[in-house]
């Protein structure tokens, strides 16, 4: 018997949202360190949520972003000017999105509502999609402000369900972080892990129900339901 797929959940920023699109920015402002930056700013900039929500300390996501980009320039010991925080820090509402990821969209949009649950902030998530012209495709923009923790907090993941008024298993979350697909798959959501780096699996215990390369391959996991 088929599972009624009641909706599927799109993380933002590294699933939809290519985050090291920045690189060839700061390699412009910093020459010979550009990876090396864009690496540390989404290393901390992650790190930093976990640490908030562990403390029971939350800040915003786009006070967070600034404070890991801050972080890693002193790490890298590079000197940032004000305007050019506020340009990198305005790249995060502009960020493009891997190449198939508007026509994936569109195919999957003709299988089940969609939606995106990420740690950012609503009016970025708002502004990223609507200049990537996606704003049309989601029937939910949910953001973790709302519980104030971010994944992997079980408050972050019960978002998807409350939206769509159906239980997590009968929802589809696609990620490409892999510690974030684990944290979807143990909340109890069907995971779909897009492995764009063909990096291992996380050792945590748990498996995604389906993966492949690029979001192309989560139709397919989709009709084979």
């Amino acid at each position: 018997m088929k599972t009624t797929i009641s909706g599927i959940v799109f993380d933002a920023y590294g699933t939809l949202f290519d985050v090291y699109a920045v690189e060839a920015r700061l390699e412009a402002l910093f020459p010979g360190k550009g990876r090396a930056l864009a690496m540390r700013w989404r290393d901390k900039q992650i790190d930093y949520s976990r640490l908030r929500t562990m403390s029971g300390r939350y800040q915003d996501f786009w006070t967070l972003t600034g404070d890991a980009l801050d972080y890693a320039c002193e790490f890298e010991r590079v000197s940032l000017s004000a305007t050019g925080r506020d340009e990198l820090m305005a790249i995060y509402e502009r960020l493009p999105t891997h190449p198939e990821v508007p026509a994936a969209l569109q195919v999957l949009r003709a299988r089940a509502p969609l939606a995106v649950l990420s740690n950012g902030n609503e009016t970025m998530l708002r502004k990223a999609l609507a200049g990537a012209g996606l704003a049309h495709l989601f029937a939910h923009v949910l953001s973790v402000e709302r519980v104030r923790k971010f994944k992997t907090a079980p408050e972050a993941y019960q978002l998807g369900p409350d939206a769509f008024g159906a239980p997590a298993e009968n929802l589809v979350f696609v990620s490409s972080n892999g510690w974030d697909a684990a944290g979807a798959a143990w909340f109890g959501y069907r995971a779909f892990w897009i492995n764009r780096a063909g990096a291992p699996r996380e050792r945590l215990g748990v498996a995604p129900e389906g993966e492949g390369r690029t979001m192309d391959d989560l139709a397919g996991f989709i009709d084979a339901d």
